[in-house]
């Protein structure tokens, strides 16, 4: 029997010495592409929604962009969740310890519901406070604080999805959160179509509907992740011996977790100053960036599939004594994406403008937004080394040195860059921009050296 035509799961255990290259890419390929077509479709949707949205103007289009960067700093606890999940899952089903990976998965779903509660509740109440802290125009706030008191009523069940596809990725199935995710997104653009312009009868909300298409898409994907959990021939199961709630292995998930949270926090919180160092400029450049943003969403994909490819092939293989293959196995995801991500970087770089006017008609918006995607595509390659080479050490358990990075490539590389272009230097908003470079080189070098060393090898989880 081929690569080709085994599962994700049991391919892993054919990895050796003997492997070849080819062989080992087939392997690492059968694990990326589900994840990159799962996060394309999420990334398409969120394209869909800006272009629904950006019927309704500039003012919607921030509005609805500051909501999604504060909707960006709660999901941090997702990280944290869904990281520790896929960890802990990932060298138990290396081990052949299918029963506890079940028991973990089942302790993250009790975690990502009450944690999910308690932040999305107070945040919904507060919700122009929140949006009024980033100085934006009366107009721009009453959309963004429309949008964000709704799209946290979805919070616990976002969570509850995101922890479930750690899960079955660390357990080497990466294809069941693709078809969930293809079902739920389906739901959501339409939801969000019919409530956003008020069709079919419904009443026309505006970017409130593009938060109520979310938040219902959120909740019918939990009830989905469930029911993949409840399959008996699935290959992650909530064991039924094992449903109390367990302090321990909550303890356990968190400490792996908890790292990724905070350094998904801090750069959720360095987007926030960066983009604040932005608006400086007007609100044509903060439109420009979540335009930007976007079109990263889907430039970046393979960044996305191969890091979860790198976590859960690095997991199984620790788990399994095989330091070695898990070693050669993120190299060889790293190589795959950075090639990848350069092809990509050469289309957006090309069709710059052309892409941006798809999104939007005020050409002082397409300038910033050209300046903004030609630098993107210049930072491909190094954002490829960091995400995956970030997600293999996060699935060897080492979550504290990718904090680390963050901490000197965003808040002192990129800020610092950026603050001193526009503040001491008067620069336009391209050095801005151009700022983020030297945050990815600085943070892909890092993360190379890190495994190169070998450190993350001895990491317990």
């Amino acid at each position: 029997m081929t690569a080709r035509a085994r599962t994700p799961a049991l391919a892993l255990s054919t990895i050796s010495a003997s492997t070849s290259r080819i062989e080992l890419m087939r392997i690492i390929w059968a694990l990326a592409w589900p994840a990159i077509m799962t996060f394309g479709l999420e990334s398409l949707v969120g394209l869909i929604d800006t272009l629904m949205v950006g019927r309704l103007g500039a003012n919607a289009v921030a509005g609805v962009g500051v909501g999604s960067q504060i909707l960006n700093a709660v999901s941090v606890m997702n990280m944290a969740l869904a990281t520790g999940t896929v960890a802990l899952v990932a060298r138990h089903v290396g081990a052949a310890q299918r029963h506890e990976a079940g028991a973990v998965v089942t302790q993250s779903i009790y975690l990502a519901l009450a944690m999910g509660l308690a932040i999305a509740v107070p945040m919904s109440i507060y919700a122009p406070h929140l949006v009024a802290i980033f100085k934006v125009e009366p107009e721009v706030l009453e959309n963004g604080a429309g949008f964000v008191r709704i799209i946290m009523l979805g919070v616990p069940c976002m969570a509850t999805c995101a922890v479930i596809a750690a899960g079955l990725r660390g357990s080497g199935d990466m294809r069941t959160p693709l078809a969930i995710g293809a079902l739920v997104n389906v739901i959501n653009v339409c939801v969000g179509y019919t409530l956003i312009f008020g069709h079919f009868g419904m009443p026309a909300l505006g970017v409130r509907g593009s938060a109520v298409g979310s938040a219902t898409a959120f909740t019918i994907g939990a009830g989905l992740g469930l029911a993949a959990l409840l399959r008996r021939n699935g290959s992650l199961r909530l064991e039924r011996d094992r449903l109390r709630p367990s302090l321990t292995l909550a303890r356990r998930i968190l400490a792996v977790g908890s790292p990724t949270g905070i350094e998904q926090l801090l750069m959720q919180i360095g987007f926030l100053l960066y983009l604040g160092i932005a608006a400086r400029y007007g609100t044509p450049a903060v439109a420009a960036y979540f335009i930007g943003v976007r079109i990263l969403a889907l430039s970046f994909l393979p960044g996305f599939g191969f890091s979860a490819a790198a976590s859960t092939i690095v997991g199984q293989q620790l788990g399994a004594g095989q330091e070695a293959h898990a070693e050669r196995s993120a190299w060889e995801a790293n190589r795959l994406a950075m090639s990848m991500m350069s092809v990509a970087a050469l289309v957006i770089f090309i069709f710059a403008r052309q892409i941006a006017s798809v999104f939007i008609s005020d050409p002082l918006v397409i300038d910033d937004a050209v300046t903004f995607i030609h630098v993107l595509a210049a930072a491909q390659p190094l954002m490829a080394a960091d995400s995956t080479l970030g997600g293999a050490l996060r699935g060897a358990g080492d979550t504290r040195f990718p904090l680390i990075t963050v901490i000197i490539g965003f808040y002192v590389m990129r800020l610092g860059l950026a603050w001193i272009a526009s503040t001491i230097l008067g620069l336009s908003l391209a050095w801005v921009w151009a700022a983020l470079l030297g945050d990815y080189l600085l943070r892909a070098t890092l993360k190379a050296w890190r495994l190169q060393s070998g450190a993350w090898k001895k990491i317990r989880v």
